[in-house]
């Protein structure tokens, strides 16, 4: 019974800690679905967990800090939009250009207005989101098996993370159901046959765009008012990158692209939950554990995983033919 109150302990972790991987994850694609490849997701996140914390910290209220997350996040959106849309700059360079200009201006924002060394000041009560509990989770928590699974693993969570894994069908409908999906998926593909049907084709990147800013907000005002409680310096640590390894694992598939998540998730719970391992007298450092999501991360971009084909048109600018 101890193991299997360690694994559901295990699972809830993973649960928690793949949710913003997942929220970056959907967002890049979206937006690589539609031609435009965008490697500043972790420069979106971070601005969003930074301007979400502060003004979650200054307020009082976590909402308004989510919106300032997510105003943040679309701003960079919009700047890198511009760059590889309008003005048809390389996107890989945009995207980097976001990364750095995201690490610097949260660290000096943070520093001139609280000057606490680059963080914000904890959050606490209305400044943070609180876990949601199911009805009659307390009362099931004793019942074997289906009691811990209710009322720990399903239970308890913020409502982020229900918002997070609800985007997954949501995304496969949009993407796969929709007169907005299907033009979104054929731009990336043959941007020139959807400018021929009379669709606009910057029209529709710059909503694709705008979606993945929008996500990219939700995850890093996730990072910063839910899974800790507060902004810290970098305190992305890499998720954006790992999403895009867990989008390419996924071969830019909604359901899969859960499951990748979940897996980098769950690589980083066991690295949090069982340090030091014994086997056999060989002791495991705990900082191999810490790097096992990330060596997962080279092994996948090494093409272990079989071909991703990114979508066809992706990277590249589209001139119109006059």
């Amino acid at each position: 019974m101890d193991s299997f109150v360690t694994l559901i302990q295990v699972l809830d972790s993973t649960v928690r800690l793949a949710t913003p991987l997942l929220l970056a994850c959907l967002a890049g694609l979206y937006s690589e679905r539609a031609g435009i490849f965008d490697i500043g997701l972790e420069g979106k996140m971070l601005i969003s967990a930074f301007f979400s914390a502060a003004v979650a910290a200054v307020t009082g209220s976590v909402w308004l800090g989510l919106l300032a997350g997510i105003a943040s996040s679309l701003v960079l959106s919009a700047l890198h939009g511009v760059a590889s849309i309008t003005f048809r700059g390389n996107q890989l360079i945009s995207g980097v250009a976001i990364n750095f200009l995201a690490s610097g201006l949260t660290v000096l924002i943070a520093q001139s207005w609280f000057q606490q060394g680059g963080r914000t000041p904890s959050l606490f009560g209305e400044g943070r989101f609180e876990p949601i509990n199911f009805p009659f989770a307390e009362a099931l928590s004793d019942v074997p098996f289906i009691g811990p699974i209710y009322s720990e693993l399903l239970s308890g969570h913020s409502i982020l993370v229900y918002i997070a894994f609800l985007m997954v069908p949501a995304t496969w409908w949009i993407l796969y159901r929709t007169r907005f999906g299907l033009r979104l998926r054929a731009v990336g593909e043959n941007p020139a046959a959807v400018d021929t049907a009379g669709v606009s084709v910057v029209g529709l990147r710059f909503a694709a765009v705008a979606i993945c800013g929008v996500l990219c907000g939700i995850a890093g005002a996730y990072l910063a008012t839910a899974l800790q409680a507060g902004f810290v310096k970098e305190m992305t640590a890499g998720r954006g990158f790992i999403a895009l390894a867990a989008l390419i694992f996924a071969k830019w598939r909604p359901w899969h692209a859960m499951w990748a998540c979940l897996l980098f998730g769950l690589l980083q719970a066991i690295a949090l939950r069982f340090q030091n391992i014994d086997l056999g007298g060989i002791v495991i450092p705990v900082q191999v554990m810490d790097a096992l999501p990330y060596i997962l991360t080279v092994v996948i971009l090494a093409g272990f995983v079989g071909k991703a084909v990114p979508p066809r048109a992706g990277g590249e600018p589209y001139v119109k033919e006059r």
